[in-house]
This record gives structure tokens, C-alpha cells and sequence, in this order.
């Protein structure tokens, strides 16, 4: 799958205004793109571009021009939408994915490229889903797993753990810690679209973070860089985290079939909410909101991070001495 051969020009521009203007990832470009091309196949196919007789998946799109883009209608996407739910039986969470890069390409037609005057799916509604509250673990629970933490990799393992349920962390941000982004109580982090962040460090975060730096500091490593390490030296995959995640909820006797390291982020996003964090503040910790990343890392001093920091009742926690 190639965007820069098998995608028009006018489909090309849009998907690189994502990839370097708006700094999303080449996944994330691509499945933009695999969503247009279903989408232009059926509008070609529903139009009359192509004959009946064509296999869908040989409709090109490399001829999708203003004109086609200009004449699709609401009425269009909504037979879009049934004929995903009947004959490809996506459900509505694939389906709104789908809505939604159609609804952003419109949006750029209409008001960056300005190609198109008006957004002929401006009332474009999006499939309702069913909205499943996030599973998450309790204090006492949370308070177990950490607790139950023992060797081998006790101490990096309680590392990851603490920072887990204290800053409600993506695992994505946690492998790519690097030695760098530790400035005394804040932690640079680089969320999605290559946004930076700033996390405000509690006195659990600290000092879990110094017993590791402590242990870490007499190990030679592959990536000198990494925050994270395993034992063979390199640097923690997201798949070695998720792994070890799942051993050490088994050890602490939760089922790990219903929580995850997701599942921690949530466990820390409800706990902070339960403690007093408004909503607009825990947004900023989780990383929800575009922030200016110069003004934060070198001059920003939010008390409202550092109440937020401070709120979640795990922050007093410390990793029990070995015997």
C-alpha cells in the first residue's frame, strides 16, 4: 500500500497536510487513506464511474478529482455507511472511524485548501455507539498490585507501575522515555501526533523513579538512552510491557483477561477525578489537549498539574524494603 502512487493528487495533498502539518503518524495516515479509497470505490461504483462488473477492489482512485469530491452528497455517505454495515459488517466503532476521515477531508477541502466553497456533509451525524464506561482498578486494588510487586525486575517493574497509576501514562509514551525527560519533578512525555507534555511528578513517582535510576545506573545497556531496560539490556517494547503488566496483575490475584496497562491509565485518570481534579486539568495530564509544547517545557509552572500530581491518594505509596 502505497498513498503516493495509488491516491489523486487532490487525495495526496490531504493525507500529507496530516502527515506534516498536523504531525500525524504514517499508521494514522494510512488508515485515512484506506478509508477514502473504500470510500471513492463505492461513490465511483455508485456514481456510474466504473462498470457494475468491476471488482471493488480494483476501483482505482487515482483519477478522484474536485468534481467528484464536489458532487457527493449526504445522501451518498449514508448509503456509504449501510453498505459497510451489510455487506462488510463493520461494526459502529469501524464505521464512525470511517465518517470521521470523510468528515475531515471535507473539512479540509472547505476551510484549508478552500477547493470547495461549501461542505456538502457539514450535518454529517456519526453512527451512535454504545458507551461502555472504562474498566478500572480501585484504590485498595491498585494498592495490592503495587504491594505485590516482587522479583525479578522489582524495582523497574514497580517503576513502570507507580507511573502508570499516578500519571495515567499510554504505554506508547512509556517505552520511549528517555533518560532525558527526567528534570528533578517533571517527566517530558511524547503523546500522539508527536505532541510534547509535561507531567508533574508525586512523591511516589520520585522516588520509585531514583530507586530505579539507582539500580538502573550499574547496568550496561544497548540503548543508553532508554529509561527502560530488560534485562538483556535493551530498551522495553510496548509488548514487553504489556506482558509484564499481565504477570503481575496474575500475582496480585486480578484477573488479567479484564485489565491492562490501558486499564491502569484509566485506574489513575478516576482516581485523580475521585480526589478532586476537574475534568479541563486531567484532559492536560492525560494529554487530550494540544499543548504548546515550548511554553510548557521551559516555562510553564501549572499549579493545576502539580494539584493534580499531588491529588492521587498513590502518591504516598513507596515500594516495601526487600529482605
Amino acid at each position: 500500500m502505497d498513498y503516493r502512487t495509488e491516491a489523486s493528487a487532490l487525495i495526496r495533498d490531504f493525507l500529507t497536510y496530516h502527515r506534516t502539518i498536523q504531525g500525524h503518524s504514517i499508521k494514522t495516515v494510512g488508515e485515512y487513506f484506506l478509508d477514502l479509497r473504500t470510500f471513492f470505490r463505492f461513490i465511483k461504483l455508485e456514481k456510474g464511474c466504473v462498470p457494475r462488473t468491476v471488482e471493488f477492489d480494483e476501483i482505482p482512485i487515482s483519477d478522484v478529482d474536485l468534481q467528484l469530491a464536489g458532487s457527493v452528497t449526504l445522501t451518498d455517505v449514508y448509503a456509504f455507511m449501510d453498505y459497510l454495515d451489510r455487506d462488510r459488517s463493520l461494526n459502529a466503532r469501524s464505521r464512525a472511524r470511517k465518517v470521521a476521515t470523510i468528515r475531515s477531508f471535507y473539512k479540509y477541502l472547505t476551510t484549508k485548501a478552500k477547493l470547495l466553497t461549501e461542505n456538502p456533509i457539514q450535518d454529517l451525524d456519526s453512527p451512535r455507539m454504545k458507551k461502555a464506561l472504562p474498566r478500572y482498578l480501585d484504590l485498595d486494588q491498585s494498592i495490592h498490585l503495587l504491594e505485590s510487586v516482587d522479583e525479578p525486575n522489582r524495582t523497574r517493574d514497580y517503576c513502570i507501575l507507580t507511573l502508570f497509576l499516578n500519571c495515567g501514562m499510554r504505554i506508547s509514551e512509556l517505552v520511549s522515555l528517555n533518560l532525558s525527560d527526567i528534570h528533578e519533578n517533571q517527566l517530558r512525555v511524547l503523546g500522539k501526533g508527536n505532541k510534547e507534555r509535561v507531567l508533574f511528578l508525586n512523591d511516589a513517582c520520585r522516588q520509585a523513579l531514583d530507586d530505579w535510576l539507582e539500580e538502573r545506573s550499574h547496568s550496561g545497556a544497548a540503548d543508553p538512552n532508554a529509561l527502560f531496560i530488560t534485562r538483556r539490556h535493551t530498551r522495553m517494547t510496548k509488548d514487553a510491557v504489556h506482558y509484564m503488566v499481565k504477570q503481575r496483575l496474575k500475582k496480585a490475584g486480578l484477573d488479567s483477561t479484564l485489565y491492562s496497562s490501558h486499564k491502569l491509565r484509566h485506574t489513575a485518570a478516576t482516581l485523580m477525578l475521585q480526589n478532586g481534579v476537574d475534568v479541563r486539568t486531567l484532559q492536560e495530564v492525560l494529554g487530550h489537549d494540544n499543548l504548546n509544547t515550548t511554553q510548557i517545557y521551559t516555562h510553564v509552572d501549572n499549579e493545576n498539574l502539580r494539584v493534580a500530581a499531588q491529588a492521587n491518594p498513590l502518591g504516598k505509596i513507596r515500594k516495601k524494603k526487600g529482605s
